[in-house]
């Protein structure tokens, strides 16, 4: 039975099909559809201008503390923060599946960002990158256990990105699965407290929405202070 039920819960991080052919595919095209473009008319509606304002502001608070070299990444890093924010939040629709939930994407979009940060860097300013790997005034005798600390830390940054992003998202769907689960399992013997758990829902479901742009803002946020470390 309980082995049963995990199957069940777990059951929406799998990837529906439909006539064969795989719903994430589908996931995946449909954010850029839902972004705003500039039309034909003289004057730019109350949404094209809204979007623009967010944009303006994400990205003078990714971009502020960059170089001109630095800020060549902003179409890239406002792209990919658009992609993450909209599966996010497309992930919380009934009947819909959130590719953001799976190691192997996550993992597919922090990997080539990182190593292109360090590329950049390692191009750009060689001496500096590597300086990174042994802080200034280091004791001789701790030299090596600090570089092979570094870069332990170093390597590790694109697994924090991306299993940042999936255990983040994957915890909120799991606790909203489980409380409405209890909704409705105790509302025909206990229905008050299965409002006051509703209400509980409720709630998740509103933190969740704020969770789904948070991680996005901060996995762009992480590339960006990488980046900032080698232009």
């Amino acid at each position: 039975m309980s082995l049963t039920m995990t199957l069940s819960l777990f059951d929406q991080f799998a990837t529906p099909h439909l006539l064969g052919a795989p719903l994430v595919l589908l996931a995946i095209i449909l954010p850029a559809t839902l972004i705003f473009t500039s039309s034909n008319r003289l004057l730019s509606s109350r949404t094209s201008n809204l979007q623009l304002l967010l944009m303006k502001i994400i990205t003078k608070q990714l971009m502020i503390s960059m170089n001109y070299k630095g800020q060549k990444w902003t179409m890239t890093l406002i792209s990919l923060l658009l992609f993450l924010a909209l599966m996010n939040l497309l992930g919380l629709l009934p009947y819909t599946f959130t590719p953001t939930t799976q190691l192997s994407m996550n993992m597919g979009l922090a990997i080539p960002m990182w190593l292109a940060t360090v590329l950049t860097g390692l191009r750009n300013q060689p001496t500096n990158s590597i300086g990174h790997l042994l802080p200034e005034g280091t004791p001789t005798p701790l030299i090596p256990i600090l570089i092979i600390i570094e870069t332990i830390s170093l390597f590790i940054r694109p697994l924090a990105l991306g299993v940042r992003l999936t255990a983040n998202l994957t915890a909120g769907h799991l606790l909203i699965q489980l409380i409405s689960t209890a909704v409705i399992t105790i509302a025909p013997t206990f229905p008050a407290t299965s409002l006051m758990t509703f209400l509980i829902l409720l709630f998740l479901t509103v933190l969740e929405l704020a969770v789904a742009v948070i991680q996005a803002y901060v996995f762009v946020l992480l590339i960006s202070l990488y980046l900032q470390e080698n232009v």
